[in-house]
């Protein structure tokens, strides 16, 4: 039977359809990262962020329009995570934002709705480029203009719709050039095209199984029980392999390649016959038993991050809650102070760091683990000042702290817009206490004005960029505004990166190395920089990143 309308129901239906495909899809989504680094996120941000609203839509009671259109706004909002998740919110705030009023969904209405999505997200992207999920968007909803006097039913519509969004989808790397040189199409706008397919299957009846909503809990919100891990690659394991005899270059990238398809975060660093081994996966067995193949395993560590957040929950030492209440209670009524001060950033040694130069709270998360605007909002909620300033230090979160900033209303936030870690620290070294938020805003951002950094990671796929030709298991250098090197090796690709980023005033070169990055390296490779600068101090800390070996900042 034609649908001519959608109600509260049908559009329930079809935005958990909608979350569902995309579930489905977010690993083939992150692989369309136009950089060929071991973490691309855009479907996972996508799919937590939908997530979110999934979750809020699971406690209604009654489903009628204003309420479900609340859960879809205020959830994907609050748990908007990266520039593509942030985006998508302000997709469905515009569109919930026209439909909340009405009982049912006409077309006219899906047009008015289509227009109003894309003007709340162009509004909330500083420098909108084409090209992007933005161009995609904007697309559908010209053409659902055009067709609202098409005389057609509303099935129909909406396929036209999807199919002429598919169409600029394909588009996108004419757009952008470095889509093209990738071979890729824009994630964002695939990810947005995945949502809609799944809401279209909805729409015209075809049967799908909803097991986000297991992963989400049960239907009346109840707390579920933890039976397996609730998670993709709930398991962290890293071990030591030591083989037979010293693995070529190939045979490297041939475990590298495994470890890809086996899970997320893959690192393997080859240190002579000896490798260590870092991956999030939902079977180590597996990986276990692949490592084997090459020689011997020692130092094996997994952890389930699942089970240890049940297991926590589930045994919590009354006393250790009642002092955190009581601190809670003193916290509030202890007057606030000027200034307070929230970094984002992985890895032990940078929590540290960050800590030491007075951050009130470190927000855990940076590549592929973007803190959701509402992690930063509960992270305000524990800073007792009248001033709070963030620091996202990844171009990816910045989006997310900005709705952060517009969310809270009771202290002031300033985003000073750090890009990368290294910019974070330089930030905050530029903190002058009896300076007034403004002064320091000011000063902080002249700071990060003059850091630059280069992130050294492998690849995980052969492509083009800029011109460079790229090779899976390379070690790739990659700058603020593109990749600055390519090599075979981390200090070679570093030092080249480095001859790039030095200037005539540059007075310090800082390397944090990673979680799997020895300091012994880290250090011969500031010995051989020295050597070539010596009239630059060069540092060495630690920061304790995964994926990436070494942060390299230049100032």
């Amino acid at each position: 039977m034609a649908v001519d309308h959608i109600d509260a129901q049908l559009l329930k239906k079809m935005f958990l359809a909608g979350a569902q495909n995309l579930n489905d899809n977010k690993d083939w989504i992150n692989e369309l990262n136009v950089f060929p680094v071991p973490d691309g996120d855009t479907g996972t941000n996508m799919t937590m962020t939908i997530m979110s609203a999934v979750r809020e839509i699971q406690q209604l009671q009654d489903v009628e329009m204003k309420g479900l259109c609340k859960c879809i706004s205020s959830g994907s909002l609050r748990g908007a995570r990266g520039n593509s998740g942030v985006i998508l919110s302000q997709l469905f705030r515009g569109f919930t934002k026209t439909v909340r009023g009405v009982d049912t969904i006409d077309i006219p209405l899906i047009a008015d709705g289509m227009e109003k999505a894309v003007e709340t997200a162009y509004k909330a992207v500083i420098k909108p480029k084409e090209g992007t999920i933005l161009t995609v968007a904007k697309g559908m909803a010209e053409i659902s203009r055009k067709l609202v006097n098409a005389q057609m039913p509303l099935d129909e519509y909406i396929r036209n719709i999807i199919e002429y969004g598919g169409e600029v989808l394909k588009k996108t790397p004419e757009m952008l050039p470095v889509l093209k040189e990738a071979g890729v199409v824009d994630s964002g706008g695939q990810g947005l095209m995945t949502i809609l397919q799944g809401a279209y299957d909805a729409l015209t009846g075809r049967e799908i199984s909803l097991t986000i909503l297991e992963q989400s809990g049960s239907e009346n919100g109840a707390e579920e029980t933890v039976v397996q891990p609730a998670i993709k690659n709930a398991y962290c394991e890293e071990f030591i392999l030591h083989t037979n005899k010293q693995l070529p270059p190939a045979g490297v990238d041939e475990l590298r390649s495994f470890l890809a398809a086996s899970g997320e975060c893959p690192v393997a660093v080859a240190d002579g016959k000896d490798i260590k081994v870092y991956i999030r996966t939902d079977d180590p067995g597996l990986v276990l038993t692949k490592a084997l193949s090459y020689g011997n395993v020692t130092d094996v560590n997994i952890s389930n991050r699942t089970m240890e957040k049940h297991v926590n929950r589930l045994f919590r030492d009354p006393d250790r809650e009642l002092q955190e209440q009581e601190a809670e209670k003193l916290k509030k009524q202890t007057p606030p102070k000027e200034m307070g001060f929230i970094a984002v950033a992985c890895g032990d040694g940078f929590e540290e760091i960050f800590k030491g130069l007075g951050a009130d709270c470190v927000v855990s998360g940076g590549q592929t683990m973007n803190p959701s605007t509402e992690d930063l909002i509960n992270a305000i909620d524990t800073v007792n000042a009248k001033t709070v300033f963030i620091f996202p230090n990844n171009k990816n979160i910045i989006m997310a702290a900005k709705q952060a900033q517009e969310l809270v209303q009771e202290k002031s936030i300033i985003v000073i817009e750090t890009k990368t870690i290294p910019q974070g620290v330089s930030a905050l070294l530029a903190l002058e206490p009896e300076n007034s938020p403004t002064d320091n805003q000011a000063a902080m951002n002249e700071a990060i004005s003059r850091v630059q950094t280069a992130e050294l990671t492998y690849a995980i796929r052969d492509t083009s960029i800029d011109g460079t030709e790229i090779h899976q298991g390379d070690i790739m250098a990659v700058g603020d505004h593109g990749i600055l090197a390519v090599n075979r090796e981390v200090i070679d690709a570093a030092l080249d990166a480095v001859s790039q980023m030095v200037k005539d005033d540059t007075e310090l070169i800082s390397i944090y190395f990673g979680h799997d990055y020895s300091e012994e390296n880290a250090n011969r490779m500031a010995k051989q920089i020295q050597e070539k600068y010596p009239e630059i101090d060069v540092a060495v800390e630690n920061g304790g990143q995964p994926v990436y070996y070494c942060i390299i900042s230049v100032e």
